[in-house]
């Protein structure tokens, strides 16, 4: 069996405290059936849909978080009826496990044609207690205190100790911590980082969807306000909402498309998942299993991947996911961003939507706007971005803490048809 993403959609990032997350269910709905040219009487063709969201519990709806987000899609006859919706959370990589699932239903034959949405809203105006307990879903809250001990010895280890401040998350304390740890054993410096951040705040003022579309120079970057050393405001993604949507289908099922679709379809090699753990500071990261798994799985080596989007929730992370997934040895990372090869033009161009950092990261929908992301750059649609004659992408997204991991991980491989 063979799975084929046949329509993708993504909403404008950024601060939108008008929109609910009906609203953004319904645009992010809407412009999908545009974009694989589906009317509403066709849409009968899903049988099943993946609704992933982190935050909709803290404004109440704990639970069948998809299915009250579609009613007035159903209600209108714009979605079909009876279709189940599953609901799935994996912090940041939310997104990613609802196309994880889309896929598995195609490739199982349980579904034919399977969508998988993201959804989410980090701007409380009225209530910003909300967004910091959103945040704290993502670690353990049951038994605090392994994280606390974990992170007070790799504090000692970094030569940074851990500490948390306001202004910010307890994560970026934690980036920073693997960054200095990383600068103290392989020589990484704060410039290197700098350099990708100023990269994709470029790759970010050419994407229309972005929250953030304006250049940065290494030195703006060095030189903006201290979020937790080595990290600055500038290297750190900021808060915003969106949604993101991708449809998946069979290899039989593309015939119930236009020709115009299918011409635009593009092919999932795989989607492969790991889970974190409290690992050892110079043990590798749980991307690097998931990144093992799909090259395994596919036969694709690194060497033949045109474009990567992976989750740079700070600028560090560009850096040490790039050796997390074979594309540089490990500590090297550093030395490869600060070389070019990962901007537009590289050999390597990252995150050319603008990454987490640029792009924004309304943390529910993430994964799914870097498979929009992806998919485009694939069909060739993405003007003064495209990366010339892009034939293989790999998207890499991690959600939650667990120590020095993420507690789950999604590497998808894509590839054009034509």
């Amino acid at each position: 069996m063979e799975a084929y993403v046949i329509g993708v959609a993504c909403t404008a990032f950024g601060k939108r405290p008008e929109s609910s997350f009906q609203a953004l269910s319904r645009e992010v709905y809407l412009a999908l059936l545009e974009d694989c040219g589906l009317s509403p009487a066709s849409t009968r063709l899903i049988e099943q849909a993946w609704f992933g969201n982190c935050g909709l519990g803290q404004w109440g709806q704990g639970g069948i978080r998809g299915q009250v987000c579609l009613t007035p899609l159903i209600e209108e006859a714009l979605f079909p009826e009876r279709v189940p919706i599953i609901n799935v959370e994996g912090g940041c990589a939310t997104a990613s496990f609802a196309f994880h699932g889309a896929w598995k239903d195609v490739l199982s034959g349980q579904a034919r044609v399977s969508l998988a949405m993201g959804v989410e809203k980090l701007v409380s105006p009225d209530d910003p207690a909300r967004v910091a307990a959103i945040f704290a879903t993502a670690i353990d809250q049951l038994e605090p205190w392994r994280w606390r001990d974990y992170y007070t010895r790799a504090g000692e280890l970094a030569g940074k100790p851990f500490e948390t401040g306001p202004g910010r998350t307890l994560y970026m304390d934690t980036y920073a911590m693997q960054a200095a740890w990383h600068m103290k054993t392989y020589g990484t410096t704060q410039r290197q980082i700098a350099v990708g951040a100023s990269k994709n705040h470029h790759h970010g003022s050419l994407n229309p969807k972005a929250q953030y579309r304006f250049n940065l120079s290494v030195e703006q970057v060095l030189e903006d306000r201290e979020v937790s050393w080595p990290l600055t405001r500038s290297m750190c993604s900021p808060l915003g909402d969106g949604a993101a949507a991708a449809l998946v289908c069979s290899a039989e099922a593309l015939q119930d498309f236009s020709a115009a679709a299918r011409a635009r379809a593009v092919r999932i090699r795989t989607s492969q998942l790991s889970g974190g753990k409290y690992r050892r500071l110079d043990e590798p990261g749980l991307s690097q299993v998931a990144a093992r798994k799909a090259w395994a799985a596919t036969g694709i080596r690194p060497s033949e991947i045109d474009l990567v989007e992976l989750h740079d929730a700070t600028s560090f992370s560009e850096i040490y996911q790039l050796e997390m997934l074979g594309f540089c040895p490990v500590g090297e990372g550093g030395a490869l961003v600060e070389s070019g090869a990962t901007a537009l033009g590289g050999r390597l161009p990252v995150n050319v939507s603008g990454g987490l950092v640029s792009k924004g990261h309304p943390v529910g929908a993430t994964g799914l706007s870097m498979v929009y992301e992806v998919v485009r750059q694939l069909r060739g649609e993405t003007g003064p971005a495209q990366v010339h004659n892009a034939r293989l992408g790999l998207i890499e997204n991690g959600g939650g803490v667990m120590g020095f991991d993420e507690a789950a991980c999604a590497v998808h491989l894509l590839e054009r048809c034509a």
